[in-house]
């Protein structure tokens, strides 16, 4: 059985979570995907609000499809993360504690991981309408005009993830 972990101790557990573990998460986690990095780091940049907090929180590349009725969101599986590597030390330096996605990463984004103590978390592709289940609520929180690229606020429930890089620079797809 695999250890069910909050958002708040996963991130108190950075240190002591290593690139091979599983576990299953729970809480809030956000969704973006090129489009909403891209107008992230444009507010970052210009020194703007952002819509939602980067602090201690969780980044999930996917672009879900449109809920079924009854259901609080459609399919909702990883894309491929290496699209978001121009991004991603930026927003691990905002606060960004995990990202979730699927596929290597660049070294840039490792060594980001070990400077900023955040994890790259794996999700399986080609599950996603199981992934789905594990949704409980779905809010917009930014960004609506880019439809499934909106950023999301998702509420999960033992969403399953594998700790892929972790900072002491271990990574599963390079072993």
């Amino acid at each position: 059985m695999l250890p069910t972990l909050s958002v708040t101790e996963l991130i108190e557990r950075i240190p002591e979570l290593k690139a091979g573990k599983q576990l299953l998460l729970t809480g809030t986690i956000y969704t973006a995907r090129d489009a909403a990095h891209a107008r992230l780091a444009d507010l970052m940049q210009r020194g703007e609000p952002l819509p939602f907090p980067l602090k201690n929180s969780i980044i999930y590349y996917c672009g879900p499809t449109p809920a079924k009725p009854g259901d609080a969101i459609g399919s909702c599986g990883p894309t491929t993360s290496s699209r978001m590597d121009p991004y991603t030390p930026l927003m691990l330096s905002a606060g960004v504690k995990a990202v979730i996605g699927k596929g290597p990463r660049s070294q840039a984004v490792k060594d980001a991981l070990a400077q900023y103590q955040a994890l790259y978390l794996a999700a399986t592709g080609g599950v996603a309408a199981l992934m789905a289940r594990t949704v409980r609520k779905a809010d917009v929180v930014a960004f609506a005009d880019l439809g499934p690229e909106a950023v999301f606020r998702l509420e999960v429930v033992e969403f399953p993830v594998l700790v892929a890089c972790d900072t002491y620079g271990n990574d599963v797809y390079n072993r």
